[in-house]
């Protein structure tokens, strides 16, 4: 037997093979801590938007975290020193004491949208409403909660495992209820 063989016999599945977690960030250093992982060969996701701030003499558009304090990383648990000492981590997010792992369809779902450039923003966290999965697009297979918003339907989608959500402006035909 190989050596990698028997490190993956000994180890439980999630020390071995890479999941996806999240970082807990210093405030404001989500870019820096996605730069600093890139940099260590740390696979990880920055979901941003576009906001324009105004001030006195100009308008500028920024992209700012969709989830403040809060950066992605996909690897297997027995390199998560390789994110903990990134200068800006605080920890990953951990139920007793254990790193909780998110459910790989979420994150690539919430990758895709992005991707495709779906207007997506920060909305308070939601876990009352009405219930609604995509039947098609590049966020076929989601769940989420369905708003309105002046008229537009929006769909909220909730990272539980943080307590954050971020709505994205959806068609009615595309969904289903639950």
């Amino acid at each position: 037997m190989e050596q990698d063989d028997r490190e993956r016999a000994q180890l439980p599945t999630e020390f071995v093979e890479p999941r996806w977690y999240v970082a807990h960030t210093s405030a404001n250093h989500e870019k820096r801590v996605t730069q600093q992982l890139l940099e260590r060969s740390v696979e990880n996701f920055l979901p941003l938007y576009d906001s324009v701030r105004r001030w006195k003499d100009r308008r500028m558009k920024l992209q700012l975290p969709l989830f403040p304090g809060y950066v992605f990383v996909r690897l297997p648990l027995r390199d998560r020193l390789k994110v903990l000492q990134v200068p800006g981590v605080a920890r990953l997010i951990s139920f007793n004491g254990r790193p909780a792992a998110l459910p790989d369809h979420e994150v690539e779902a919430l990758r895709a949208g992005l991707a495709t450039q779906l207007r997506a923003e920060p909305h308070p966290y939601l876990t009352v409403g009405r219930h609604v999965r995509v039947k098609r697009g590049p966020l076929e297979g989601v769940e989420g909660i369905l708003i309105r918003k002046k008229s537009i339907l929006r769909l909220v989608l909730s990272v539980d495992l943080i307590m954050r959500s971020a709505s994205v402006e959806v068609d009615a035909s595309d969904l289903e209820g639950i």
